[in-house]
């Protein structure tokens, strides 16, 4: 299933959850108040407030109401929304916390960077963690700030993102596959000259707009190996990243047992897993986005992010 948002309302400011299915893109909300009966545990008394974290909170109730949506597609043409009215948010248009990302996960990402700056840097024993603040998020489709006045070297990261569905502390390897949602994608944009100046990763990579998160969330069952996944990016059409999430240096569930060890996950907790190579940085010469650059982002199953750079 892909769950997604979209903004409605008189000032495009709503933040409704809606289904992408095969007989188009469902209102949510407008499903719940046809209901008689809740499905999933949803039903009329949600229609008015029903958000993306309140369907992933709700687990196997957000399935049901998928399920009830795709079977009952023909009775819910009231819910239909028209082409011309889907207008993308972020999945999740702002995350309970931090989006939590991991750094230095793919081993040729290192390499390059290392060459880059001439240095020797090994691989990371155990996941290097940091955090974009969720004002940073924007959705496929917007702009990402560009202002010469704050950086000068500004590039992108395409990353795939693990959703957090039932929260924990402590969860091990085992059971951490339990505990996922689902996959989206975000564009993991950074201030490189920030994040040398201040020499740690949040100022140079927490900018507004730095956080473009989408299109949609595909949900766990849909992927069945999300370490088998082609992920790259181009930008204006030139392809820049091309790889394969198998080359996770710390995968999904290594990933989860580290970060919950004492830190308890929520429903709606996002997780990107790292960059692979071909950052702008790392080339020769160096190449940072500009104003009117087309950045694509693409993961295998889920689709693609498409941000345009805009001066400020």
């Amino acid at each position: 299933m892909k769950f997604g948002t979209i903004a409605r309302g008189a000032k495009g400011n709503d933040a409704v959850p809606v289904l992408f299915d095969a007989a188009g893109v469902f209102d949510l909300r407008a499903v719940c108040a046809s209901l008689a009966t809740p499905v999933g545990g949803f039903g009329p008394a949600q229609a008015g407030t029903l958000s993306m974290l309140d369907l992933i909170a709700a687990g196997d109730g957000a399935h049901a109401l998928g399920r009830y949506v795709s079977q009952n597609a023909a009775g819910l043409a009231a819910a239909l929304v028209p082409q011309a009215d889907v207008k993308l948010l972020a999945p999740i248009p702002r995350t309970p916390r931090n989006v939590f990302c991991l750094g230095r996960n793919y081993a040729d990402h290192i390499q390059e960077d290392n060459v880059s700056r001439d240095k020797a840097t090994p691989l990371p024993e155990y996941p290097q963690f940091f955090t974009k603040p969720s004002s940073a998020i924007v959705g496929d489709g917007a702009g990402i700030r560009y202002d010469e006045r704050v950086t000068k070297r500004l590039d992108y990261e395409v990353e795939l993102a693990v959703v957090i569905g039932p929260g924990g502390r402590d969860i091990t390897k085992a059971d951490a596959m339990k505990h996922v949602f689902g996959y989206t994608i975000v564009n993991d944009v950074t201030a490189r000259d920030l994040q040398r100046r201040h020499d740690q990763w949040f100022k140079g990579k927490g900018l507004d707009t730095s956080c473009p998160m989408g299109p949609w969330i595909v949900t766990a069952d849909e992927i069945t190996d999300p370490h088998a996944l082609n992920i790259a990016l181009s930008i204006n059409g030139e392809e820049r990243q091309n790889a394969t999430t198998g080359d996770m240096i710390f995968r999904i569930p290594e990933t989860i047992e580290s970060l919950s060890a004492g830190l308890t996950l929520e429903p709606g907790d996002v997780i990107a897993t790292g960059t692979p190579s071909g950052v702008g940085y790392a080339m020769n010469p160096r190449r940072f986005l500009a104003a009117g650059d087309v950045i694509e982002c693409r993961v295998e199953g889920i689709g693609k992010l498409t941000n345009t750079v805009f001066a400020a």
